[in-house]
């Protein structure tokens, strides 16, 4: 039973060609057979495409070129190669857009697939060149591959940069507030440290004077006098806070490096 060809039956191309040709398009290649060249290549792909879409461009023996999507002539593979470029543009625009990490790697993710079938057209195109090397229209499509080529390495690197720097200047921000934050929790330490004395006494005694004058031995009369404190109990608050400062003192002390203290 003859397979069928994936070439448009109506072309006269060299059995050869056909032959060569599976069911899939395959890698992107240049053949050449009896003074013809058949170009497979591929349309512009993007992430969520499984399969490549191919593009077959055929010159024959006398120079004239054909292809089975974008008409005839040499203009289709211009055509071909404006697809390209258009699509390198737009991801051109969505980079500059970019703020945030994610948005990078958006790009990345599109302009991949992209970028390796520019590499592979290039390659194709210079192979093709070689095997005609009097076709100055082919040189000038070669010119252009290495252009699309050129322009979506360069914009990969500069995708990568960006992302690199947006990812740098998060971690300084986290950094940054990471510390304030410790700063703050180290404020509020120093600041319990020096009431700590204080609270524990009330934790012990509680608020009640007559609590506190029975546990002392001191009448009620003798802590407050008036609506004011007594020199005992002003003596016991002001005790307190500089217990609770000097607590916050060796709380704050910078520790001494390794191998620093004496043996």
């Amino acid at each position: 039973m003859t397979r069928k060809s994936i070439l448009p039956g109506t072309w006269q191309v060299p059995q050869q060609f056909r032959d060569r040709l599976g069911s899939h398009v395959g890698r992107q290649r240049a053949m050449q057979a009896d003074g013809h060249l058949l170009l497979v290549l591929h349309a512009p792909p993007s992430p969520q495409d499984p399969q490549r879409v191919g593009r077959f461009f055929w010159r024959d023996e006398g120079g004239t070129w054909a292809s089975n999507e974008l008409g005839g002539g040499i203009a289709a593979l211009h055509k071909h190669l404006d697809e390209y470029e258009s699509m390198l543009s737009k991801v051109d625009q969505q980079e500059e857009k970019s703020r945030a990490a994610d948005d990078y790697f958006d790009v990345l993710d599109r302009l991949a697939p992209l970028r390796r079938a520019a590499i592979n057209l290039h390659t194709v195109l210079q192979n093709a060149r070689k095997m005609v090397p009097d076709d100055r229209e082919l040189i000038d499509a070669r010119d252009r591959a290495y252009a699309l080529e050129r322009t979506a390495e360069l914009l990969t690197t500069e995708t990568k940069n960006s992302l690199e720097l947006t990812v740098a200047r998060q971690a300084e921000e986290q950094a940054a507030a990471s510390q304030r934050m410790a700063f703050a929790s180290h404020r509020l330490n120093i600041l319990a440290a020096i009431f700590f004395p204080i609270a524990t006494i009330v934790a012990i005694f509680g608020i009640d004077l007559d609590t506190l004058s029975a546990v002392i031995g001191q009448d009620r009369k003798g802590l407050v006098s008036d609506g004011r404190l007594s020199p005992l109990m002003l003596g016991l608050i002001v005790g307190g806070l500089a217990l609770g400062v000097v607590i916050a003192i060796i709380i704050n002390r910078a520790p001494k490096p390794p191998g620093s203290e004496s043996t």
